[in-house]
C-alpha cells in the first residue's frame, strides 16, 4: 500500500472557483452527468467538444450541484498553463495539499492520499496534456471510490473513459419563430441577450429585433464564445449592423482547411472577425498580449510595448489600447482584493492571437521580449527574497508561475541563450523551495546545466550551488552528492569560497542522514571556517540576500 499522509484539507473539501453568471440551456447536459456520476461503475468521464463550447462551465455548474454527494469533497484542477505532461502529478498533489518533500514518489504518496477518498477531481483543459492520460487512469485505479470529470477537445483515449459530447446551444427554428417571451428561453437567444445586457444596459428581446437576433445565433452556430464575442459589439453596433458583418465573415467558412470542424472554422472566424475590428496598433497591442499565459499586469504590457516598439512614452497608448480590448471581449480585467488586477485573454483567442503573431512574423522578437522581462523580474526578486519584502515577492512570482515556467521551457528549447536558462534557474531556486516545488526546480536546473555548454563558468557555478541546494532540501541525496563534487571542483578553479563552504555543508548533510557521523562533523567544520573566511571577504559583499537564503 501506497503511503498515507497527512494533507492540506480536512473533512469536505472545496476547492471550484465561483461562476459569475448562471448557465443557459444546459440543463439536460447537467442530469445527464448528474446521473453518470451518481448511478454509474464507470468513474472517468471526459468532457469534449470544441474551443469555446463552455465545458468548464458546465463542470462547475456539476460540481455545484453535486458538492454533497462527495463526502470528501469536490477539486477544481486547472491544467491550461501546463506545458509539461510531467507538471500534470505535481500541479494536482500541489492543489490537494500534498508536499513534494516528502518520503516516496509523489505519484505514489498521491495514491496513497487518496485511495479511501470518496472525491470529485475536476481536471480543466487537458488536451495539451495526453501523455499524462495513463497517470490519471492509475490513480483512478488505486482509488475506488474517486471520480474524475475531465474537459478537453480530444478524449484521452484511456480504457476507463467514458466521453460525453459537449454540443452547441439550442438554436430557434427560424421557418416557425415563435414570440419573443419563448423565444427568450431558447439558450442560444438567452445567452446572446445576457450578454448584450451586460453591455448595454435596458437591452430588451423585443419583436422588432427577435428576429435578426435569431439569425444571430444562427449564424454563430449556438457557440456561447461566439455568441459573447457577437453581443459585446452592441457598444457600437445596432444588430442589423452586426448581422449584416457576421453574413460577410461567415460567408467565408467553406473556405477553411478541410480537416478542421466545422465549428472550430466558424470559432476562428468569429475571433478573426474581432480582430478585422481593431485598429492597427490594437491589433499588434493584442498579438503582443498573446504571449502571456495566465494573464500579466499592466506594468508587463508597458515593459513589451517600450521594449518591441522602442517607445518608452507609450503607457497612455497602451492603456487605452487594453481599454478597447476589453471593451471588446478579447481581453478581460480581473481583480482580486489586495493584489495588482491582472489582464487575461480567454484561451481560444489567446491560440488566435498566436497564431497571427506567428503570421506576421513577430513571434521570436516577441518571445525574446517576454523571456528578457520575466529573467529580469526574477533577477530583481532574487535581491529582495530574504529580504524585508520577502513575502511579497514570493506571492509575486507565484502569480507569475505559469509565465516563469513558459520562459523557462522555451530558454532550454530554444537553446541560443544558454546562461539566460541557468540564471533564471538559479534565480528561482529558493521561491521552488519555499512553495514546494521541488519537482520542477530540480527538473529544470538539471536540463539546464545538461545543456550549459559555453557558459561562462561563474554563470555556471551560481546554478550548480542553486541545484545543490534544491536537491539537499527535496531529499534526493545520491543526485545532491554528485552535484556537490562538481561544484566544489569548479569552485576551487575559481576561487569561490562560499560554494565550496555550501557544497561542504550539503555533503555534512548527507553524511548526517546516512548516520555517518564522523564524516559530518568534519565538514561541517571545514565549512564553517570556510564560511567564516568568506564573510570576511568582499566575496561576501557582492553577493545577493536570495543566493544563500537557503544555507
Amino acid at each position: 500500500m501506497a503511503h498515507r499522509e497527512k494533507t492540506g484539507f480536512s473533512g469536505a473539501l472545496w476547492k471550484v472557483p465561483p461562476p459569475f453568471t448562471p448557465l443557459l440551456g444546459r440543463e439536460r447536459e447537467v442530469v445527464a452527468i448528474e446521473t453518470f456520476l451518481t448511478q454509474n461503475e464507470k468513474r472517468l468521464l471526459t468532457l469534449t467538444g470544441v474551443g469555446g463550447i463552455s465545458k468548464t462551465r458546465l463542470s462547475l455548474e456539476v460540481a455545484t450541484l453535486l458538492r454533497s454527494r462527495f463526502v470528501d469533497g469536490v477539486c477544481f484542477v486547472e491544467l491550461a498553463a501546463l506545458s509539461d505532461p510531467g507538471l500534470v502529478i505535481p500541479t494536482l498533489a500541489t492543489r490537494l495539499g500534498i508536499k513534494e518533500s516528502g518520503r516516496g514518489p509523489l505519484a505514489e504518496r498521491l495514491k496513497g492520499t487518496l485511495h479511501d477518498k470518496h472525491l470529485l477531481l475536476l481536471l480543466d483543459n487537458f488536451e495539451h496534456l495526453l501523455p499524462a492520460a495513463s497517470q490519471v487512469e492509475d490513480l483512478l485505479a488505486a482509488c475506488p471510490a474517486l471520480h474524475i470529470v475531465v474537459t478537453s477537445r480530444t478524449p484521452l483515449r484511456v480504457r476507463a473513459e467514458s466521453l460525453f459530447l459537449v454540443a452547441p446551444l439550442a438554436l430557434p427554428d427560424l421557418s416557425r419563430l415563435p414570440e419573443p417571451e419563448v423565444l427568450a428561453h431558447t439558450a442560444a437567444v438567452a445567452l446572446f441577450v445576457q450578454r448584450a445586457q451586460a453591455t448595454q444596459l435596458g437591452f430588451q428581446l423585443t419583436s422588432a429585433n427577435a428576429r435578426i437576433i435569431a439569425e444571430i445565433c444562427m449564424r454563430l452556430d449556438g457557440l456561447p464564445l461566439a455568441i459573447e464575442l457577437a453581443a459585446a459589439r452592441l457598444s457600437v453596433l445596432s444588430p442589423p449592423e452586426l448581422l449584416a458583418r457576421l453574413s460577410s465573415r461567415l460567408g467565408l467558412l467553406t473556405r477553411g482547411a478541410w480537416d478542421l470542424p466545422e465549428r472550430q472554422q466558424t470559432l476562428r472566424k468569429t475571433i478573426q472577425w474581432s480582430y478585422d475590428l481593431l485598429r492597427a496598433e490594437e491589433q499588434w497591442l493584442f498579438r503582443c498580449l498573446s504571449i502571456f499565459v495566465g494573464g500579466c499586469t499592466l506594468e508587463a504590457s508597458e515593459v513589451m510595448w517600450a521594449r518591441l516598439r522602442d517607445d518608452e512614452q507609450g503607457a497612455g497608448r497602451v492603456l487605452d489600447g487594453i481599454a478597447s480590448l476589453c471593451d471588446k471581449s478579447l481581453l478581460r480585467r480581473i481583480e482580486q482584493e489586495g493584489e495588482e488586477s491582472r489582464l487575461v485573454m480567454l484561451e481560444t483567442i489567446r491560440e488566435y492571437g498566436l497564431e497571427m503573431l506567428a503570421a506576421c512574423q513577430e513571434l521570436e522578437a516577441t518571445q525574446r521580449a517576454y523571456a528578457a522581462y520575466y529573467l529580469a523580474l526574477v533577477e530583481e526578486a532574487e535581491g529582495k527574497i530574504g529580504g524585508q519584502e520577502h513575502a511579497v515577492w514570493v506571492k509575486l512570482l507565484e502569480r507569475e508561475h505559469d509565465n516563469l515556467r513558459t520562459v523557462l521551457h522555451w530558454f532550454l528549447e530554444q537553446g541560443k541563450d544558454r546562461e539566460a536558462a541557468l540564471r533564471m534557474g538559479a534565480g528561482l531556486h529558493v521561491f521552488w523551495a519555499i512553495q514546494d516545488h521541488f519537482l520542477e526546480g530540480q527538473t529544470f536546473l538539471e536540463q539546464a546545466l545538461a545543456r550549459s555548454e559555453g557558459a561562462a563558468p561563474s554563470v555556471r557555478l551560481k546554478a550548480l550551488i542553486a541545484a545543490v541546494a534544491i536537491t539537499l532540501h527535496a531529499g534526493d541525496l545520491p543526485r545532491c552528492e554528485a552535484l556537490c563534487q562538481e561544484c566544489l571542483s569548479l569552485c576551487r578553479t575559481l576561487g569561490d569560497m562560499f560554494g565550496r563552504g555550501f557544497s561542504l555543508f550539503a555533503l555534512g548533510c548527507i553524511a548526517r542522514y546516512r548516520e555517518n557521523f564522523a564524516a559530518a562533523r568534519s565538514r561541517f567544520e571545514e565549512s564553517l571556517a570556510l564560511a567564516r573566511a568568506w564573510r570576511a571577504s568582499p566575496q561576501h559583499r557582492e553577493r545577493l540576500p536570495g543566493q544563500h537564503a537557503l544555507v
